[in-house]
Parts: structure tokens; sequence; C-alpha cells
């Protein structure tokens, strides 16, 4: 009877029971490893598009490239800090996604957030950042974009936030790395 009343909630529901479970990927640097867990249920659009830069190999011998730190966002009306990277050849990126916005996938920029980078809504491709402490002006509503649709948060970091903040303190000019930080590969675990 148990079993019967389990199938006819699974059913009544639309098996959302049974969503997704969280990816889980290693980022390869030359100053170390970021081991990070990919929310597909909640940004399915987002996690699919970075699995397929992933899977393609397309992040191999990309960078981290550009770091935002209290010294260098000084002037900004809006600071953030983080770390961006995956800067793939323009003649490899894929299409653009559209975004899934933290209003949409509840997601927010917390400390460790995975995201990806854009210039306008639904223009993301290859580069994403990592969150270096929460950054609210990054979520729906958020200042730092002025069309205020925010950023596409996807995941975050379960290991290696020291590697992510060694990637900040590189050293840095007008926000590029002088030598940026080489991604080596990404890995689905």
């Amino acid at each position: 009877m148990k079993k019967i009343v389990a199938v006819i909630f699974l059913v009544l529901m639309g098996n959302t029971c049974l969503a997704q479970p969280p990816l889980h990927c290693t980022i390869k640097t030359s100053l170390g490893d970021i081991a990070i867990e990919l929310y597909p249920a909640k940004a399915p659009v987002t996690v699919a598009n970075f699995m397929r830069y992933v899977h393609k190999k397309l992040y191999d011998s990309s960078s981290f490239f550009r770091v935002c730190t209290p010294a260098n966002e000084s002037s900004r009306t809006v600071k953030i800090e983080v770390i961006q990277g995956g800067n793939v050849p323009e003649n490899k990126s894929l299409d653009s996604i559209k975004m899934e916005t933290t209003l949409q996938t509840g997601l927010l920029h917390k400390n460790g957030t995975l995201s990806m980078a854009r210039g306008g809504p639904n223009s993301a491709q290859s580069e994403f950042f990592i969150c270096i402490n929460d950054q609210p002006a990054l979520d729906y509503g958020g200042k730092r974009n002025p069309d205020g649709q925010g950023f596409a948060a996807f995941g975050k970091v379960i290991k290696g936030m020291d590697v992510v903040e060694k990637i900040q303190a590189q050293k840095d000019k007008d926000q590029y790395l002088v030598k940026p930080v080489i991604i080596y590969t990404i890995v689905e675990m």
C-alpha cells in the first residue's frame, strides 16, 4: 500500500521528487584545483551550456583572465569581487543562451557562486565567474548591470576557495591579469 501511495504522489507531483541531482566538476588551473557543484534542476539551460563547453574540451587552455578586487573597483559606484574565466576563442564559441535569472532559479550570488558573464540579456556564451564574498548586486534587481536582470548563477565552489582567492590576488592592470591563470581543463567527476 505504501508503494502505491508513493507512486501516486510522484505522479501527482509531476516527478519533482526525482529532480536531476547536482553535477560535480573540477577546474584544473595552474594555481590549483577548484571543485564545483552545478544545479541542473534549478538552472538547466545554463548548466547544459557550461557542460557543452566541458564535454567538447573548449575550456582546455583557456584562463582566468579578469579579477574584480576592492582596489580595482574603488572608483565604481557598484563594487563586486569576482574572478572571471572561460575565454574561449571566438571561432570556437557556441551560440548564446537564454538567461535564467536568479529570480527564476532562486540561486543567489553568495560566496563561491559560479555564474555566467554576459553583456546584454541572452548573450552568455563561455565566460563565467566565481564570486568572492556575497554579491547581491549581481542578483536579479541588482545594480551592477544597468538592465537589472542580474546574472545567471548555476553552481558553487565546494572545495578550492583558497585557489579562487589566490587567483584574485594576482597582479592586474585595469582588472585584467598581467599573467592569466591557465585553465588546463574542466572535468566532470
